[in-house]
């Protein structure tokens, strides 16, 4: 039985030191915005807004609960808005928009390659302790999400709604 028990208690600290690395695989340091303008392309959940288009502004909080608040967000179709995202935990967090099959398979993609660099107009990658900014047209109606894909961060649960409706 004592044996049962030390390989429990092994298996579990494994579990939680590998979490952890996962958490961590990202890095801390930032991915530096391109100069020059933002390209625009037509995605199924949007394309990159103008900053003087955007009427209302969503405050957007991401920690190490592997949380975001809000959860849910309700935009109609047409809106532009400015999300305005603050990391208030002590890793490397992104905000990523995007259907849940796009979302999904670059989660998969931060995994195998966790140090990737990637620069899309609807990606925030946030340091800890810092606040980013994207500004999105939601041209289509439909439900999207927005994630944190950095390695462990989406499969914890770091997953939000939007909600466009025509």
């Amino acid at each position: 039985m004592q044996t049962s028990k030390r390989h429990l208690l092994l298996a579990v600290s494994a579990l939680g030191l590998g979490f952890t690395g996962l958490a961590r695989a990202h890095g801390n340091e930032d991915h530096p915005k391109k100069a020059g303008p933002v390209r625009k392309e037509q995605k199924d959940w949007g394309i990159a807004g103008d900053a003087k288009a955007a009427r209302r502004t969503i405050e957007v909080r991401m920690g190490d609960n592997m949380r975001f608040t809000p959860e849910r967000i309700d935009v109609r179709q047409g809106e532009t808005l400015r999300f305005r995202v603050q990391n208030t935990g002590k890793v490397m967090h992104e905000f990523v928009i995007g259907t849940k099959a796009e979302n999904a398979k670059h989660a998969e993609l931060m995994i195998k390659f966790p140090n990737m660099e990637h620069d899309e107009p609807y990606m925030a990658h946030v340091s800890p302790g810092k606040t980013g900014e994207i500004v999105w047209t939601f041209n289509r109606a439909g439900t999207f999400e927005f994630a944190c894909l950095i390695a462990g961060h989406y499969s914890a649960g770091m997953v939000g709604t939007i909600n466009v409706t025509a």
